[in-house]
């Protein structure tokens, strides 16, 4: 009998000895929550870094992506990722007001001249290191995923900035965006995104500005009749961690994950660029929606009128981040 116990207490020490052993090769599980389909740019960048890592790291990590707001809206979940119920996240770069007002930057009007200018700024030093602004706050920044230009859409033509004069936009949360329809002696809402079509619908307000991609696949061009092609503004995503989380990886996971994100936002800026080429001539065949084409006369008005934004955020941006961002327009 005593052998027999001596036997059962062996095997039952060498299975809690087991356990942790199991558990220490149990895969780093990396939860990427984000609020848009699979299909659009980001979901698909989403994709792609779960396709690489897992490819690259078999059995050390797994991730599990959760798009439409599954997990977390993108007002709740860089509060959600600092708790560690999520780890990986690719708000809109106006979702950051709060953690940093450099991030402002991108919301300042007529500041990029195309996507172009936005890549150079944004891999250039000065936009790298806005990706580590907020890591006194918990967040580490680990790339920047595309969306595209911003136009504006109206029940009436907008040709000049006067024709915006007491109309009412929906716009993100951003004090910048605010300030942009306030220059044009408009109001501006803020209102979340998915409302945005049947306050269009109702006209419960005038317009809004967004991406060609996002007004068709959200159908906003079917109950606005106009869209003034301005190229106005910037809707682009930065991918987040919690620095906790990130800097906790082993180092050589992190390089990886790092490379794998890194290709897969590239991947993904490459289909918002096609895009929002392609909904832009649905919109046009549609026939529901004119998009109209501004002269050079009219686009300079629109500037005059906005670029004073840039001035009323210089001391909470930075003078010197602004000229920066600005420089990015001319080739090196």
């Amino acid at each position: 009998m005593r052998i027999a116990n001596l036997v059962l207490s062996t095997l039952f020490a060498a299975l809690l000895l087991a356990v942790p052993a199991a558990r220490a090769a149990d895969p780093i599980v990396i939860k990427y929550s984000h609020v848009v389909a699979d299909n659009t740019p980001k979901g698909q960048a989403a994709l792609k870094f779960k396709e690489l890592a897992e490819a690259r790291l078999p059995g050390k990590v797994k991730v599990e992506v959760f798009p439409n707001s599954q997990l977390f809206d993108d007002d709740k979940v860089l509060e959600a990722m600092l708790l560690g119920d999520v780890h990986l996240a690719a708000p809109a770069l106006s979702k950051f007001e709060k953690y940093t007002p450099q991030l402002q930057l991108f919301d300042l009007p007529f500041l990029f001249a195309d996507m172009d200018a936005v890549d150079r700024f944004q891999q250039s030093a000065a936009g790298q290191k806005l990706l580590k602004s907020m890591e006194k706050k918990g967040l580490t920044g680990l790339g920047y995923i595309h969306n595209g230009m911003k136009q504006i859409s109206a029940h009436n033509p907008l040709r000049v900035p006067a024709d915006a004069s007491g109309k009412k936009f929906r716009v993100m949360q951003s004090d910048v965006l605010l300030a942009q329809f306030a220059a044009l002696d408009a109001t501006a809402v803020k209102k979340p995104f998915s409302e945005v079509f049947t306050l269009l619908q109702t006209k419960a307000i005038d317009g809004q500005e967004n991406t060609y991609s996002n007004m068709y696949s959200q159908k906003f061009f079917e109950v606005q009749p106009y869209i003034t092609e301005s190229n106005h503004g910037l809707l682009d995503y930065m991918v987040v961690a919690s620095t906790e989380f990130w800097t906790g990886l082993p180092a050589d996971v992190r390089t990886t994950l790092e490379a794998a994100l890194n290709e897969a936002n590239a991947y993904g800026n490459k289909i918002a660029a096609e895009l929002n080429e392609g909904d832009k001539q649905k919109i046009i065949a549609s026939g529901r929606s004119q998009v109209l084409t501004l002269t050079p006369e009219e686009r300079a008005q629109w500037v005059e009128v906005m670029k004073p934004v840039w001035k009323k955020f210089e001391n909470e941006i930075g003078k010197d981040l602004i000229e920066a961002a600005a420089a990015s327009n001319t080739r090196s």
